[in-house]
């Protein structure tokens, strides 16, 4: 399906890249179909183009008439500006896609038209190595077949979860912040182990394996992780000696709180934007 549709990215930041990064390695997609833009640095589309490949060019030249979906892929507080510069271009089977957090589908539609087919979508960084969580609220417009076509371009990238609108500031917690959370965690380990002996890369790959390892098992074998850990922790051996330390030092309760407050923020982002809507 992917290899006939065309899309446009309005913005080139850093999701942007990993999102055509993962169309380009995935080869569902030629570059020569892809375009990107934003609002001034060209700098930024030169970069794009001469890393990737894709159509690189400022709004202004962009040919809508020939894009199938539309990604918003710019900072979330220009999103009612780009959505409202495009309101009067684009045609109602055309699709718009956010992938910011905090633009929900009520909010696309109050910025176009309420029979516009919009989805807003959360993917993480992992997207880049085509390893991403990401997940996908459908608009109350949008096609069965355009779901689809928003699941096989999301799939270049890793796995996609359907989700309700609701869900998707948890799911933000979870898995659009969630690769910092365990960064956070690798580098603090990484420090344990230089202190104590180990070099640098050794240290960071011994991590990066062990962190890679335990979440290939739960993909694979399908336990819960409470599971898996007390299947390896043995009564007063070393594991369960770090694992005190964890529940000691309230590790249990940082992780839960760090979740609890992106989504909280995501939340924010959605009421800060509420209240600049301008109505058409």
């Amino acid at each position: 399906m992917l290899e006939n549709k065309t899309i446009a990215f309005l913005g080139a930041g850093s999701m942007a890249e990993s999102m055509i990064s993962g169309v380009i390695t995935a080869e569902k997609m030629p570059a020569n179909q892809i375009y990107v833009t934003n609002k001034s640095n060209a700098d930024r589309l030169e970069e794009l183009h001469s890393k990737y490949g894709v159509n690189a060019l400022p709004q202004s030249e962009l040919p809508f008439e020939k894009v199938d979906l539309f990604i918003l892929a710019m900072k979330p507080k220009g999103a009612e500006e780009a959505l409202l510069s495009i309101k009067n271009k684009i045609k109602p089977d055309q699709v718009i896609l956010s992938v910011l957090a905090g633009i929900t589908t009520e909010f696309m539609q109050d910025h176009l038209n309420k029979s516009q087919q919009v989805v807003r979508v959360m993917p993480n960084t992992s997207s880049m190595i085509q390893e991403s969580a990401t997940g996908v609220v459908a608009g109350e417009s949008v096609t069965m077949g355009n779901v689809k076509l928003v699941t096989e371009l999301l799939e270049c990238m890793g796995k996609v979860f359907l989700i309700e609108e609701d869900q998707m500031d948890v799911f933000t917690g979870l898995a659009g912040s969630g690769p910092a959370y365990f960064y956070y965690l690798m580098e603090n380990m990484e420090r344990i182990g230089i202190e104590n002996g180990i070099d640098e890369e050794k240290a960071r790959k011994i991590i990066a394996q062990t962190i890679y390892g335990a979440a290939k098992m739960v993909l694979e074998q399908g336990e819960a992780p409470a599971s898996l850990r007390e299947k390896v922790t043995s009564p007063n051996g070393t594991t369960a000696s770090g694992v005190e330390a964890l529940i000691k030092f309230n590790g249990g309760e940082a992780i839960s709180q760090a979740v609890l407050h992106a989504a909280n923020r995501s939340k924010e982002i959605s009421k800060e934007l509420e209240g600049t809507i301008v109505t058409p």
